[in-house]
């Protein structure tokens, strides 16, 4: 799932996804800033960390993830769907869709 590397990339030979992807979760789980990743784990720095995780986010990695994970455990049965919750407030309406104004942001009086 992961995009290739460039075949002619500047600069040092790059981290290792799999180090990479444990310095992630290293910053992730012990909630520290990049910037604090220890050197001497091995995962290289935070900002090499934080990068990566950039270019797979741009690459749509961790949505791909998701849906494959979401797909191998529905086909095994692992998934209780009756706690299951659609949300499609963050979609836009489609050209022609009527719009709804917030009224969250107004004073009360202009409600």
């Amino acid at each position: 799932m992961l995009p290739p590397w460039p075949a002619r990339s500047p600069g040092p030979r790059p981290v290792a996804d799999r180090l990479c992807l444990q310095g992630i979760l290293y910053v992730l789980c012990i909630d520290i800033a990049w910037q604090l990743l220890p050197a001497e784990l091995g995962f290289g720095s935070g900002q090499t960390c934080w990068r990566r995780l950039e270019r797979w986010q741009q690459a749509g990695v961790f949505d791909q993830l998701h849906r494959t994970l979401l797909a191998e455990l529905n086909a095994a049965g692992r998934l209780d769907w009756s706690r299951a919750c659609v949300d499609g407030s963050h979609i836009r309406a489609k050209k022609g869709g009527r719009r709804h104004r917030s009224v969250a942001g107004r004073p009360p009086e202009d409600r």
